[in-house]
């Protein structure tokens, strides 16, 4: 299934004495450290990681210290870890950690690899995990670097980790052999459209992952057995997703054919974009093609098919016709192919139909770029295409997918949600920021009166500046980041939490101005949690505020927990609406800026993103288990819903999901029930 290693190709060299040597320096280091006092234990475990990191590197190393992963495991190599405890690893924290530059933060990785493999085999039984979790986890894993099997290191991957980067590469190699690939196939299919149904704006890394799916598919060595049944949609979205592009000719091949074809051929390649395009959120570059040509043509009939839009949408191309005409000619190339869907969402929304709109995207087409926003947006897509057309994309995309918006690996959440609750509430002002910030390098901001220059501004949340953003985040992020800093440096000499005051500047006038925090600041101790809990049933339940829908995306703090249930942090989220779900649930649906929404957040708290009646980009929770999880949230004080009616069990029932989970160490003395009757029902 895979090539021998290849000395040239940067590969280990096969070299049975020198894999000899290490094993005997590893057993020994094993058995030192598993003889050592506890106290001493942290000075035996270099030895341990530094051998095994050599090991590795070498043919045959991985099979080896599979070998040898339970005497590791008991001698304490995990011990005091957060890989202590495998059955609470997640697959999505992988990626990073097998990147990291760190060499013992790679192996460690590597080593709790290698010691599940055994279990997930069937091989041995494990304490702490069954085989059938541990086989889901090693699969999700392979899954989600994938890549690391097929491709050699990138420039950045070999700047930071050298020929440590080759060690993630032995090691997957060696749990695709063990595992097989039809169980990376699945399990990889299955989380490409668990993320497509969220509709993220930052598609390139399922398009990677597509992409390897496609390189599978063709390699004859790799034996997909029955896998990949669904991977034939996926892969043809993006290669060929019509009769005229089916074998993938190339962009030039297919605009020769595209001049030759008659209405009824055009028809049918529209039809068959728009159809893949909506089915799964992607765009292939054939699609960019014809759109480019139907609109050099002016066939408004088709390009609406094309964008597979309803009468909604198709009024408003009408209506605006020059406009959409322009942005497809200066958006819309090969390059920058997902304009197109966000486009298509965005005429289906309305949203030029409010008079500042469609001004403001003509500045938008015609806007001059600063050096500084060039350069960055070059950085980050490189050079093929102008930086004006990727800055456009990312508007049309922000603007059709305002729940698509992503902060990527960066503390930036409190920017990610301004930006997708503009694009989703008040797109004018969004394309207003959007100028001044990649005009003018300048964001000017007001609090309380006074202004707010993001250039004045001493620093931001994030220590660098993110990169892993869509092309508007790029840009408007790092001022908005700056911004939203001095706002609470301006509150820091303020009693309580300064988002209240910050929220409602820095989002919008829209943001409630009653506020309310189930976490006493200066103590961090969960405090008049019963109260808080009464407030927000009475704010946003239907059955205890008159039946009143939310009328605008409300800033809101959610306390995260991972799957153990265990507190991580602070994070700030958008409640978009609250409603009965098609199994008679009433649930809150709400907005996280993370790129990924579906979260496994303990005790049975597991974050749901589709099946629920989600829309696209919506995450939602039962009303109850979202309540858990919240410390701060705002509400119009003169709106004031009936508190006294909320049950009593519905409290206790939400309050014993938070003393399980994150406000376990925040007890008042005598715990949250002792204390529940204390706070004021109205």
């Amino acid at each position: 299934m895979t090539t021998p290693p290849n000395p040239q190709n940067g590969e280990p060299s096969v070299d049975e004495d020198k894999l000899a040597g290490l094993l005997a320096k590893l057993d020994s280091a094993i058995d030192q450290l598993d003889q050592a006092a506890a106290f001493a234990k942290p000075g035996k475990l270099a030895p341990v990681l530094d051998t095994a990191r050599r090991t590795m590197l070498q043919n045959g190393g991985c099979a080896a210290v599979e070998q040898r992963t339970a005497a590791m495991e008991a001698a304490g190599v995990f011990v005091g870890s957060d890989w202590e405890t495998p059955q609470f690893l997640l697959p999505s924290l992988t990626v990073q950690a097998l990147q990291s530059a760190d060499p013992n933060t790679v192996v460690i990785e590597a080593l709790s690899e290698l010691r599940l493999l055994p279990v997930a085999k069937g091989e041995t039984a494990h304490t702490q995990i069954t085989t059938e979790q541990a086989h889901h986890y090693l699969s999700q894993t392979m899954a989600l670097n994938l890549s690391l099997l097929f491709s050699a290191p990138s420039e950045a991957e070999r700047a930071s980790q050298g020929r440590l980067a080759m060690l993630p590469r032995q090691l997957f190699q060696h749990l695709a052999r063990r595992i097989g690939y039809e169980h990376i196939i699945d399990q990889l299919i299955e989380e490409i459209w668990r993320i497509l149904n969220q509709r993220p704006i930052q598609v390139e890394p399922v398009k990677r992952m597509i992409t390897q799916i496609a390189i599978c598919q063709a390699d004859p060595a790799i034996d997909l057995g029955s896998s990949g049944q669904g991977a034939d949609r996926l892969v043809s979205s993006l290669f060929g997703p019509t009769q005229a592009c089916r074998e993938d000719p190339g962009i030039a091949i297919y605009g020769e054919r595209l001049a030759s074809m008659d209405t009824t051929a055009l028809q049918a390649e529209a039809t068959g974009f728009a159809r893949a395009m909506h089915d799964t959120g992607l765009v292939s570059p054939y699609h960019a093609v014809l759109l480019q040509h139907l609109n050099t043509q002016r066939n408004d009939h088709l390009l609406s098919e094309a964008l597979g839009l309803s009468a909604t949408g198709r009024d408003c191309l009408l209506c605006y016709r020059q406009l959409t005409h322009a942005l497809i000619h200066d958006a819309i190339l090969p390059q920058t192919a997902q304009a197109a869907y966000g486009m298509a969402l965005m005429l289906e929304r309305g949203v030029l139909y409010q008079p500042p709109v469609a001004p403001a995207m003509w500045r938008q087409l015609g806007l001059v770029l600063s050096e500084w926003s060039q350069a960055r947006l070059n950085l980050a897509f490189g050079d093929e295409v102008a930086p004006q057309a990727r800055l456009l994309e990312g508007v049309l995309c922000m603007l059709g997918l305002p729940l698509g918006v992503g902060q990527g690996n960066n503390p930036t959440c409190q920017s990610a949600r301004a930006l997708s609750m503009w694009a989703y509430n008040d797109p004018d002002y969004l394309l207003q920021m959007i100028a001044w910030a990649a005009r003018d390098d300048d964001i000017i901001m007001h609090f309380e009166g006074q202004s707010i220059s993001s250039m004045a501004c001493l620093s931001g949340v994030a220590t660098e500046l993110p990169m892993d953003l869509d092309p508007v985040s790029l840009i408007v992020v790092p001022h908005l980041d700056r911004i939203y800093a001095e706002m609470g440096r301006r509150c820091v000499d303020r009693e309580g939490d300064p988002h209240r005051w910050v929220n409602p500047e820095f989002h919008g006038w829209w943001s409630g101005r009653g506020f309310r925090i189930n976490v006493d600041v200066a103590s961090g101790q969960l405090s008049e949690l019963e109260h808080f809990l009464r407030h927000f049933y009475a704010s946003y339940h239907p059955d205890y505020n008159g039946n009143q829908p939310l009328i605008h995306p409300q800033p809101a703090g959610i306390a995260v927990t991972d799957s153990a249930a265990r507190f991580i942090g602070w994070h700030a989220i958008s409640i978009l609406r609250a409603g009965l779900d098609p199994d008679g649930v009433t649930r809150i649906y709400f907005y996280n800026p993370n790129n990924d929404s579906g979260q496994n957040w303990g005790d049975g708290v597991m974050v749901s993103t589709a099946g629920h009646g989600e829309r696209f980009g919506e995450a939602s929770l039962p009303f109850d288990q979202f309540a858990s999880r919240l410390y701060i949230f705002h509400h119009d004080p003169l709106e004031r819903g009936e508190l006294a009616q909320v049950p009593e069990e519905e409290l206790t029932r939400v309050i014993g999901y938070v003393e399980r989970s994150w406000g376990a160490d925040r007890l008042p003395p005598g715990g949250l029930q002792a204390s529940a009757g204390t706070g004021s029902p109205v």
